[in-house]
């Protein structure tokens, strides 16, 4: 077992911040979750699965690829799609180009499950982050958030598509 770096305690304000952040770190999926089961029948995981595929122009990704832009194990994602699949939202099939890899496909009623549950869900996205931020604090926010998630995995964070 490796010995974690020794530093200083956190100073008042740092721990005022991390405070701040980690209410935010529970509050917010809690929210997220509860508007979109309650409207869609959907996790925020699986809306954002589905949001994913969506902005694919073929509606289509390497199983692999969508684990990487939804930052979960291949485990997660397949036991997610396997609920969306059970919903006839998504269905997965052997990559044509090189069949040692899955897709996952969109269906039809996957867009309209989208297509549904994405107005409210950005409804209350706009009112509990965007409405409480000013446009400076927002590009603010985009950057910390980046920072931040490409330290803890040193991957890049995923961008939508054009």
């Amino acid at each position: 077992m490796t010995q974690p770096e020794e530093r200083t305690p956190l100073s008042s304000e740092q721990l005022e911040v991390w405070v701040a952040l980690a209410t935010v770190l529970e509050r917010l999926p809690t929210a997220l979750d509860a508007q979109l089961q309650r409207d869609s029948g959907l996790t925020h995981f699986e809306h954002g699965v589905l949001f994913a595929l969506d902005a694919e122009p073929d509606r289509t990704l390497r199983m692999s690829v969508l684990a990487a832009a939804a930052s979960c194990t291949l485990s997660r994602l397949s036991r997610a799609v396997t609920r969306l699949e059970q919903k006839g939202w998504v269905r997965r099939v052997v990559d044509p180009t090189d069949g040692r890899f899955t897709l996952a496909e969109l269906t039809d009623a996957g867009h309209d499950q989208v297509a549904a549950s994405t107005p409210g869900h950005q409804a209350l996205v706009h009112r509990v982050v965007f409405d409480a931020l000013t446009p400076a604090q927002t590009k603010q926010l985009g950057v910390i958030s980046r920072r931040i998630a490409e330290a803890v995995s040193g991957a890049p964070v995923w961008s939508p598509p054009g």
